[in-house]
């Protein structure tokens, strides 16, 4: 993956352009300006895209891009900085280390009546995004029906290097915990922790209560039948006598097959999108968002190429090739906001979907106009009319969500693996994931983007070695500290890569 790098070029009247590989460009631009004491107007932070992010290129890419354009500032000539990957993982601090008491109550049915966390976290010497972490962990952890709910989180200030966003931040750690209460309960009650997870999904009237911003009805709320999709067809029945089987008849070598659901709650963020129509027929594209590898510029090509074909109802006019989306300029496009959340594709392309609407709207009575007189009209055509007549080929709009930017998504992966007790070697020997992606933009670009859910075999994974009775600390997660500390408390220390 790309490490955190910038490049700074000193520009005429007192200016600064600075080229960062950062997830927050707008962000970058405010801290430049004023550690360089210029109005926001004098530096401009370009971000065509980023090699790989995963929140990890949020905060901790502002000292980089601020030093490099400090120093360009200074020398008054080019600087261009780039962290070795050693250097680049000591300064990116890592996953927020954690310390989780809970107490909870449950009926002998399984049924969780009560849960209360108590919830230390490691933010290391400065803020960050730590303040956003309980609030992350918390939504993770609601996955489930804990029935009377309450926590008391502290963020700690600690001695140590600055903790950040890693790929789910916070919500790791809350969906980990989660299955960690799961499995102590089924253990005290010596009965399967399937039956207990089961038990304890929410119900539309529960789900309400906990996720109360975010509404569904019994269509919506996928996650039991997604659950029983996992565990209730024949092959995971078929696979799971096969593990049981296998335990029997090995004594130095074992299995486990462990299932794991998710709920995943994202908020979307306001986010602007520009589309403008040169004389050429060509069109350029701007949205707030950056691209990452998560395929963004692909769904904001596709929209874009959608939004203004509706000139045309037959569909007789295809506009994907004269599309290009630029990188994202903080002096041309404002407002950019983050990209993080896992919601910038569909904002953006919904910024761009009013802006392509605006456009059609006044191409629209010239198409009429001039369909008068001939019977046909191409695409060049109509936009060689339109700038003849004077109609404004550029639009901008700022989507802003509305209560729908807010809601919830469902998924569930089952893991089974096979480990040597003599070594600690393991071998995961198959994983299925199903996941909820409502209508997708872009069901290709979706399919790969399912590494979304690896989270979830990874937590499978570590059920998977509970259940097998092995020890967490044994070489097998070097960097991981996962033992008990008492009856109900849980220790857990991470690393950056850990995940």
């Amino acid at each position: 993956m790309e490490t955190q790098t910038a490049l700074a070029i000193p520009d005429e009247d007192n200016c600064m352009v600075v080229y960062s590989s950062s997830q927050c460009p707008e962000t970058t631009q405010n801290v430049i300006a004023k550690c360089l004491g210029l109005p926001f107007h004098n530096v401009r932070v370009i971000t065509r895209r980023v090699g790989g992010g995963f929140g990890g290129k949020a905060v901790r890419s502002l000292p980089v891009a601020t030093a490099s354009a400090l120093a360009a500032f200074k020398l008054s000539r080019p600087v261009r900085m780039y962290l070795d990957h050693k250097t680049d993982m000591i300064v990116s601090g890592g996953r927020h280390p954690m310390k989780i008491c809970y107490s909870v109550g449950f009926k002998s049915d399984g049924k969780i009546t009560a849960l209360h966390i108590d919830l230390f976290i490691n933010a290391g010497m400065t803020k960050d995004v730590s303040p956003t972490i309980p609030h992350n962990f918390i939504e993770a952890l609601k996955k489930y029906n804990w029935g009377a709910f309450s926590y008391e989180a502290k963020v700690c200030k600690t001695n140590t290097t600055t903790k950040s966003a890693m790929r789910g931040p916070g919500e790791v750690q809350g969906s980990y915990v989660s299955e960690v209460i799961i499995e102590h309960v089924a253990s005290a009650l010596s009965t399967d922790a399937n039956l207990v997870r089961h038990r304890n999904l929410h119900t539309v009237e529960s789900l309400s209560l906990f996720h109360n911003e975010c509404s569904e009805d019994g269509m919506g709320y996928t996650l039991p039948s997604i659950c029983g999709q996992l565990t209730a067809s024949e092959n995971y029945q078929h696979r799971l006598e096969i593990v049981q089987s296998f335990k029997k008849n090995n004594r130095w070598k074992k299995r486990g097959l462990s299932f794991v659901p998710i709920v995943h709650k994202v908020l979307s963020r306001p986010t602007p999108g520009k589309v403008s129509i040169l004389n050429d027929g060509s069109i350029v594209v701007e949205v707030g968002g950056i691209e990452l590898g998560q395929g963004l510029w692909t769904k904001v090509k596709q929209m874009a190429a959608f939004g203004l074909g509706q000139l045309w109802t037959d569909g007789s006019q295809e506009l994907s090739d004269r599309i290009r989306v630029i990188q994202a300029d903080t002096l041309s496009n404002v407002q950019g906001g983050w990209t993080t959340g896992s919601t910038t594709s569909e904002s953006s392309c919904e910024a761009v979907r009013l802006a392509c609407n605006i456009l059609v709207d006044r191409l629209k009575s010239v198409k009429e106009q001039f369909q008068e007189k001939q019977s046909s009209l191409s695409w060049d055509e109509l936009i060689s009319k339109a700038k003849m007549v004077g109609v404004d080929l550029s639009a901008r709009e700022y989507y802003i969500p509305g209560p729908s930017g807010s809601y919830l998504n469902y998924g569930a992966a089952a893991s089974e693996v096979e480990i040597d007790l003599l070594t600690g070697a393991t071998t995961i020997l198959r994983s299925d994931l199903i996941y909820d992606c409502g209508q997708s933009l872009n069901p290709a670009v979706d399919l790969g983007q399912v590494c979304t859910m690896c989270l979830n075999v990874f937590i499978s994974l570590f059920f998977t070695f509970r259940n097998l009775q092995i020890c967490f600390t044994h070489a097998l997660y070097a960097n991981l500290d996962l033992g008990a500390t008492g009856n109900n408390s849980l220790q857990i220390n991470t690393e950056v890569g850990d995940y």
